[in-house]
């Protein structure tokens, strides 16, 4: 299984940028990424401004794209299923890292299904992906209502499960004024599965189904 590094918000700290090393086993400017913007595209708030800071490492509330990579390319999933297989699978396995835009967890949840990347993602255990809000949401068994935006064909607030927790994010972050811990309390009593609330200085690695949460900040453990 890929291994995973859950941001709330990016590489925003010491501690999450110790965790990324470890996880990639080597110093970034030796390894190459590969950014995934497709979740902003999703969202009810996402613009193409947004899209294009975070490819070009211009999105400095979230470092990710900007930390130092020998190579970046950029893999939109929803080209993809017009492209051969066998091409776009050898960019993933070129790649160390994939750095996930966030945006909307099912939106990205769905166009991974339908490229095939969600599929591939057990046999990437030398990979990193790298998720961001959404990017990291859509790892979870479900998002909870007050997250869905874009409505996917099935219905629900159902993402992949690759891991066994879902996660609230950005409490208490600028601009983010309805994510607050009592809000983040009633959330985890609907979903009512193990889950977590975080702040923007919190990221979870998962190796192997074992999860450690990474934290400079504040962050709260819900239906443990």
């Amino acid at each position: 299984m890929i291994k995973l590094l859950l941001t709330d918000s990016g590489i925003k700290n010491k501690s999450i940028h110790d965790a990324l090393l470890a996880l990639l086993g080597k110093p970034i400017e030796e390894c190459d990424a590969l950014c995934i913007p497709t979740a902003g595209y999703g969202h009810p708030w996402g613009k193409p401004q947004n899209a294009y800071r975070f490819v070009s490492g211009r999105e400095d509330r979230c470092p990710m794209v900007d930390l130092g990579w020998k190579s970046m390319g950029l893999l939109e999933l929803t080209a993809l299923p017009s492209i051969d297989r066998e091409r776009w699978m050898g960019w993933v396995d070129a790649a160390d890292a994939l750095l996930v835009n966030g945006g909307d967890a099912l939106y990205l949840a769905h166009w991974m299904r339908e490229s095939g990347l969600a599929d591939l993602l057990p046999t990437l255990s030398d990979k990193v992906w790298v998720g961001l809000s959404g990017g990291s949401m859509a790892m979870t068994p479900r998002i909870g209502s007050d997250f869905v935006g874009w409505k996917q064909p099935a219905g629900g607030d159902e993402a992949l499960g690759l891991v066994n927790f879902s996660i609230y994010p950005h409490v208490g972050a600028p601009g983010c004024d309805d994510n607050t811990w009592e809000a983040a309390e009633k959330w985890a009593a609907e979903i009512g599965i193990p889950s977590y609330a975080t702040d923007i200085q919190t990221a979870f690695k998962v190796v192997d189904g074992t999860v450690e949460v990474i934290s400079e900040g504040t962050w709260k453990q819900f239906n443990c």
